[in-house]
């Protein structure tokens, strides 16, 4: 696969009509970063997956904006209607694996090499636990935003698939107005709309 050249939404489409097609309705691990983010991922998918919210982030530096987060995503999965079912998964809450992961990086700029750690790093505890309880699938709501890069992800996403044995849903959620409609939901359910994504240097 050329991910550089790739419209992963058609190639989410694609998966999406193949099960349809064979009135399959596969599980989904899905790593979230936070409510606003998986508002529009989980209104969209869940009408063709059985989803359990991952939310492991330990990238968040300060415990008391991670709890928030977390209770955010709670009530969120709560209030949201679907047409299949939609459950929680809390990972653990473990800020020192992330400080030690990006150590050496902590300079880069936002976007860049501390990023594809901390990408890795969620993608790879969110594919081993997918692995271990049997999921169909995993992916990620990370590439709804406009600063975080789908092309990487997905490529993170693809190496992690063969190495834990277990598919990666190719995505690319800013597509369709994704992004859009997740500002609208947000609004729409009052959500706590957090403006850096958790960790030290992106408050810098």
């Amino acid at each position: 696969m050329n991910f550089e050249m790739t419209n992963f939404q058609k190639v989410l489409d694609k998966t999406i009509e193949e099960n349809e097609k064979a009135n399959r309705v596969p599980t989904l691990l899905l790593h979230s970063c936070c409510a606003p983010c998986s508002s529009y991922v989980l209104e969209y998918l869940s009408q063709y997956f059985e989803i359990t919210i991952f939310y492991y982030n330990p990238n968040i530096g300060k415990e008391e904006e991670y709890k928030k987060r977390v209770e955010e995503q709670k009530r969120l999965i709560e209030s949201l209607p679907a047409k299949h079912r939609i459950s929680f998964l809390e990972g653990k809450y473990e800020p020192e694996k992330f400080y030690d992961a990006v150590k050496g990086y902590e300079k880069c700029e936002e976007g860049g090499e501390r990023c594809f750690i901390c990408y890795e790093m969620r993608l790879r505890e969110s594919a081993k636990i997918a692995k271990e309880k049997g999921f169909d699938y995993f992916t990620t709501t990370l590439s709804i935003s406009p600063l975080k890069n789908a092309t990487k992800l997905n490529e993170i996403g693809h190496k992690l698939s063969g190495e834990y044995e277990v598919e990666y849903l190719y995505s690319d959620f800013k597509k369709k107005n994704g992004y859009k409609r997740s500002i609208e939901l947000s609004k729409e359910y009052d959500l706590y709309r957090q403006d850096y994504c958790g960790c030290v240097y992106s408050v810098r």
